[in-house]
């Protein structure tokens, strides 16, 4: 039975736990959107081992909120496919005000295309769809991103330093979040990404997307140019 210890309001607190308790069982308040196990950010749905010292990140923190943005990008990318499919997908981070998304489309993003993924990406939300995190190996992200080139490119950075602006990738494992099917657990959508989410798409209160640019891929001009989508949440 793991024995863990919480640390919330300079205190801590040791719980005895059933073997495969996660951190979502030690916190009830629904404004915990992640938590931080031994220093590091994780899912709420993270499996807690004996010896873990975990502490809760709610959604007003700036790290809850960046999570809360990243998390909010990836159903902006999802409605993106869902309405221009054959969109490839470049990065979408947190940012200081927001986020963003960069995508590759057939046709540049208009302000009426920008009401559309509005919706889209309110019905997402109402959903309440899970997201759900999946390690895989570099070979089995390639073969199932093999039709997103920008994607495919992140994956040999692997095991380097995780970079803000590439959430996609960073530290020893390569990871997928599926976003299921509140109910049936199907999945609804993939992206390549080291996370962490909040726990399903209605945990976001709140977003508005602002404006598109042109931007190159990952800051390069000798890249393609892409289609930037930026957004906030709050």
């Amino acid at each position: 039975m793991p024995s863990v210890t919480v640390l919330a309001d300079e205190s801590s607190v040791t719980h005895e736990l059933e073997v495969g308790a996660r951190a979502a069982d030690l916190f009830k308040d629904r404004s915990i959107v992640v938590a931080r196990v031994n220093g590091e950010l994780v899912d709420l749905a993270t499996e807690l081992t004996d010896g873990d010292v975990v502490e809760p990140v709610s959604s007003d923190s700036e790290q809850g909120l960046a999570v809360i943005r990243h998390s909010s990008a990836h159903v902006l990318a999802q409605a993106v496919q869902d309405l221009f499919p054959g969109t490839k997908l470049g990065i979408g981070p947190p940012i200081k005000d927001g986020f963003y998304y960069d995508f590759d489309p057939e046709n540049p993003f208009t302000p009426e295309d920008l009401d559309a993924l509005t919706k889209r990406m309110q019905q997402i939300v109402k959903e309440g769809q899970l997201f759900s995190r999946r390690v895989v190996s570099e070979e089995e992200a390639r073969a199932e991103l093999a039709d997103e080139p920008y994607k495919c490119e992140l994956i040999g950075l692997k095991g380097g330093t995780p970079d803000d602006d590439v959430m996609e990738v960073g530290g020893n494992e390569l990871t997928i979040y599926d976003n299921l099917h509140a109910r049936t657990k199907e999945r609804q959508w993939a992206d390549l990404c080291r996370g962490p989410h909040v726990p399903s798409t209605r945990v976001i209160p709140a977003f508005k997307l602002m404006r598109t640019a042109a931007a190159y891929w990952r800051g390069s001009e000798k890249n393609p140019q892409l289609q930037r989508i930026y957004g906030t949440a709050w």
